[in-house]
């Protein structure tokens, strides 16, 4: 009696393995669009755990503000309390400023910081194209010459350049505020991201 129930469990756990491998093997076949925008951007065919393609390489922000990735950039856009006073203070600095934005349309870090920071740009008037916007794998792998070069390990990662020099970077969140740790940047007031050594 007990030898018929352990083969009859044995036997359920195979069938519903057998099932879930089905399922993963099905998903991982249909096809995903891939979103690519330069000749930097390779191919690949991965979804992050919702279902949505993942881009990497130099983007636009219009591809943010588009399907499938508009529902979470549209949230943290309208999310964003703007700190107008801040803002202000920070208007002409930042229009002087080269701007490089790591992200991964994945990360739910980069999903909140990376539409507040365009909030930002949008109120100081600062044309998004002047942003270089490149987003990565999961894994971190692609672009790799582009993430070497800049030293990427969390996302989003936001660099400020002034003259070719690196003013400062916010990695993966802001600590006081998008707004006052920009400004602390621009003003040289000894600004650390989290893992800063």
């Amino acid at each position: 009696m007990k030898l018929n129930r352990i083969l009859a469990l044995v036997t359920l756990s195979f069938i519903t393995l057998a099932s879930c491998n089905q399922k993963k093997t099905e998903a991982k076949t249909q096809e995903t669009p891939a979103v690519v925008t330069t000749e930097e951007t390779e191919e690949f065919d991965l979804i992050d755990d919702n279902g949505d393609p993942i881009i990497f390489g130099v983007q636009e922000r219009a591809t943010l503000e588009k399907p499938p990735y508009k529902k979470w950039f549209d949230v943290g856009y309208k999310e964003h309390p703007l700190d107008t006073t801040t803002v202000a203070a920070i208007k002409e600095d930042l229009a002087k400023t080269n701007i490089t934005v790591f992200m991964g349309t994945w990360c739910e870090d980069s999903q909140r910081e990376v539409p507040a920071f365009y909030k930002v740009l949008d109120h100081v008037g600062i044309d998004a194209s002047t942003v270089k916007l490149i987003t990565i794998t999961e894994g971190k792998d692609a672009p790799e010459n582009l993430i070497k070069e800049h030293g990427i390990e969390y996302v989003p990662t936001i660099i400020f350049e002034k003259e070719g020099t690196e003013l400062g970077r916010i990695v993966e969140y802001s600590i006081f505020s998008m707004e006052k740790d920009i400004q602390k940047i621009l003003n040289g007031d000894g600004y650390k991201h989290p893992y800063a050594e």
